[in-house]
């Protein structure tokens, strides 16, 4: 993974959100983390053309974000904070198989990858599920799953956990570290963030820390709480 952000500024409603952000992300798991309204969310954002920069470039893999966004999206998995902004269809097979249409033409084999990705989470048994009777949680477990069953290169998560409850948050954390891609995970959950090999610290638009989770946890709290 190769991720690179060049100068970058991003405006929303009239307001700079970020500004003049230069980044190269390489590792394995990073995390994001900072205040309510910091521009952690925009971020992690311009990596899959949800958001596009005002002045300069973010390329994905030596893929410039506005000008192959279909290229940056069939490698980039992004994972939303509220899983209803992700699912579509009543039924949960027939949601994940949806999301592999465009790439798996065989219907059986469609099938085949849904249910694979919904019992690597733990919830093959929501299968034939209306999404209207889930918890929070477990639409949030369906979301990830029709991500993963897709087989992205890299993975950005924004909030993961804030619906999970601690059983579903532990068993999300052990399925992260286990994660053959490449993860940027935004979070509030502290904890979560010992799993990271780089963390950075964004507060008011700019990149206010960047270091390991011992260094960069201790001065966000120092700076930041």
């Amino acid at each position: 993974m190769l991720i690179e952000f060049k100068n970058v500024s991003v405006e929303r409603e009239r307001r700079l959100v970020l500004t003049d952000l230069s980044l190269v992300l390489s590792e394995q798991r990073i995390g994001v983390i900072g205040p309510n309204g910091s521009g952690k969310s925009s971020l992690v954002r311009l990596i899959n053309g949800l958001l596009l920069p005002q002045t300069g470039q973010v390329c994905v893999n030596g893929l410039d974000t506005g000008k192959d966004v279909a290229a940056v999206r069939r490698q980039v998995g992004f994972v939303f904070q509220n899983p209803d902004n992700q699912i579509v269809f009543p039924v949960v097979h027939e949601d994940i198989e949806f999301g592999l249409k465009h790439r798996e033409p065989d219907p059986e084999r469609r099938i085949l990858r849904a249910q694979a990705a919904l019992e690597r989470l733990g919830v093959g048994h929501l299968t034939e599920r209306s999404v209207h009777t889930l918890s929070g949680g477990e639409r949030q477990l369906v979301a990830l799953a029709a991500v993963l069953a897709t087989e992205p290169e890299i993975l950005v998560f924004d909030e993961p956990t804030t619906q999970l409850d601690l059983r579903l948050r532990n068993r999300f954390e052990a399925h992260l570290v286990g994660l053959p891609q490449p993860a940027l995970v935004v979070s509030h959950d502290l904890a979560l963030m010992h799993q990271m090999d780089r963390i950075l610290v964004i507060n008011q638009g700019r990149l206010a820390f960047d270091g390991v989770p011992t260094e960069a946890l201790a001065w966000y709290q120092a700076h930041c709480a």
